[in-house]
C-alpha cells in the first residue's frame, strides 16, 4: 500500500507505521533486499518542501529538494560552496536527480552485513555486529563498541559544519549534530522521534571573510562511497589569521564527526600549510580503529590538510542575504493565450498595411486599379 498525503496533517498519523519515501533511492534498495516490507508513505505531494528560500539572513532548504538542484542553486554555490561541492559529487547524476536532502540525512548505513537479506546484525536486532568478525575494511576508525558501520550521510557532515538546524513536524527543531545523538542505541540511524517528519534544514548566514571546501577520498573517481570525507570552513581576519574554524569528517564513525581538536589548533594561527599540518595531527584524537581500518587515520590526516589548504586558497564567499524570490506571473486564463496571439497577429497586419500605404504616397498620387479592357486614367501631371 502506498499513501500520497497532500499535507503534513495527513502524513503524520502514518509516519510511525509506514516507510517514509522522499526520493526513494535508499528505501527502494532496502525493500528490494527484503529488509523492510512496511507500507509506503510517499511525501512527493507535500507542498513547499521542495523549495530553497531566504530565512533570517540565511537559507532554508526543504526536505524534498533534490541533491542536484541543491548543488546547482546559485545561492548555495555563492554562499555555501562546500554544500554545493558535496551535493554535486554524491553518487552519480541519475541518483542526484532523484535523491533528496531529507532522505540523505536520514538514510540507513551501507554495511553489507546490515543489507544482507539473510543476516541479522546488531542494527537489525541481532546479538552482535557481524562486521567486527568479518570484512570491515570500509567501516569505522572511531569505534564506540556498537555498530561498526560508518554513517552514510555526506550532507549531515557538511550541514553540521555549517551549524545548521533542522525543523521537524511532530518534534522540536534541533541542531544537525543533535539529530544523530541516539544514546548508543545501535538499532537507530538518527534521533528523530517515532512518527515525526523532517521538513527543512536551516542554514545561518555564512561568516564574513569565510572560505570553505569539501573533499572526499574514494577508491575510484565516480559513483563511489567515500573512504574518508572532510569539510573545512575558515574565517580569516585582515592579517590572514584564522578567527574561526569548523572541520568535520564523514565515513569514519557511526555518526558525523566534528573535529573540535583540529579546530582548536587552528584558531589564532596564520592560514599557512604548516598550521594545517600541525592541526591535522589532532584529527585522529579519540580514534579506535578496527583491525582493517587503521589506514583511515592517515587518510583522514592528509584529507584534513588538503581540505584546509583548498579552503584557504579560495576567495571569500558571499555574505549578503539572497534576494527575495520574485513571485511567479499569474497563469493566464484558459484560452487567453490563443486570443492574445490572434490579437497580436491582427495588430501586426494592421501595422503592415499602414506602412504600405505610407510608402505608396497620398491617395491622389496613387493609380487606381482598372479592368484590363479599359485604359487606365493618367495621374494628373504625370505619365502612365
Amino acid at each position: 500500500m502506498i499513501r500520497f498525503p497532500t499535507s503534513l496533517e495527513q502524513a503524520l498519523p502514518h509516519a510511525s507505521t509506514h516507510d517514509v519515501r522522499a526520493g526513494g533511492t535508499d528505501l527502494q534498495d532496502r525493500r528490494h533486499l527484503g529488509i523492510t516490507r512496511r507500507p509506503i508513505l510517499d511525501l512527493r505531494d507535500l507542498p513547499g518542501l521542495d523549495q530553497i528560500e531566504p530565512h533570517e539572513g540565511g537559507v532554508r532548504v526543504g526536505a524534498l529538494v533534490r541533491l542536484q538542484d541543491l548543488a546547482d542553486a546559485e545561492v548555495i554555490r555563492a554562499r555555501y560552496p562546500a554544500i554545493a561541492e558535496g551535493a554535486g559529487n554524491l553518487a552519480n547524476p541519475q541518483i542526484r536527480a532523484v535523491a533528496t536532502i531529507g532522505g540523505n540525512l536520514l538514510q540507513a548505513p551501507r554495511c553489507w552485513y546490515y543489507r544482507h537479506p539473510h543476516q541479522r546484525c546488531l542494527k537489525r536486532g541481532g546479538e552482535a555486529c557481524l562486521a567486527r568478525g568479518g570484512d570491515h575494511v570500509w567501516h569505522v576508525c572511531f569505534d564506540d563498541g556498537g555498530c561498526a558501520a560508518p554513517h552514510a550521510s555526506t550532507m549531515a557532515m557538511i550541514l553540521m559544519a555549517y551549524d545548521a538546524e533542522v525543523d521537524v513536524a511532530g518534534g522540536p527543531p534541533r541542531a544537525v549534530e543533535a539529530l544523530y545523538q541516539t544514546g548508543g542505541d545501535p538499532t537507530r540511524d538518527h534521533a528523530l522521534e517515532p512518527g515525526a517528519l523532517l521538513t527543512h534544514a536551516r542554514l545561518p548566514a555564512p561568516w564574513s571573510s569565510e572560505r570553505a571546501a569539501y573533499l572526499r577520498a574514494t577508491g575510484r573517481a565516480r559513483a563511489e562511497w567515500p573512504l574518508v570525507e572532510v569539510v573545512a570552513r575558515l574565517r580569516l581576519d585582515s592579517s590572514g589569521v584564522i578567527a574561526d574554524a569548523r572541520v568535520a569528517a564523514g565515513a569514519v564513525a557511526n555518526a558525523p564527526l566534528r573535529l573540535r581538536a583540529v579546530e582548536a589548533q587552528l584558531v589564532g594561527k596564520p592560514a599557512l600549510e604548516a598550521t594545517f599540518e600541525q592541526a591535522a595531527r589532532f584529527a585522529s584524537e579519540g580514534a579506535r580503529p578496527l583491525p582493517q581500518t587503521g589506514y583511515k587515520l592517515e587518510l583522514l590526516r592528509v584529507s584534513v590538510v588538503d581540505a584546509l589548504t583548498r579552503a584557504a586558497e579560495r576567495s571569500p564567499t558571499a555574505v549578503a542575504p539572497p534576494p527575495e524570490p520574485t513571485p511567479p506571473e499569474p497563469a493566464p486564463p484558459k484560452g487567453s493565450a490563443r486570443k492574445a496571439a490572434r490579437a497580436a497577429n491582427k495588430a501586426a497586419d494592421k501595422a503592415a498595411n499602414k506602412a504600405a500605404n505610407k510608402r505608396a504616397g497620398p491617395p491622389s498620387a496613387r493609380t487606381p486599379s482598372t479592368p484590363s479592357n479599359e485604359p487606365a486614367a493618367k495621374a494628373p501631371g504625370g505619365s502612365q
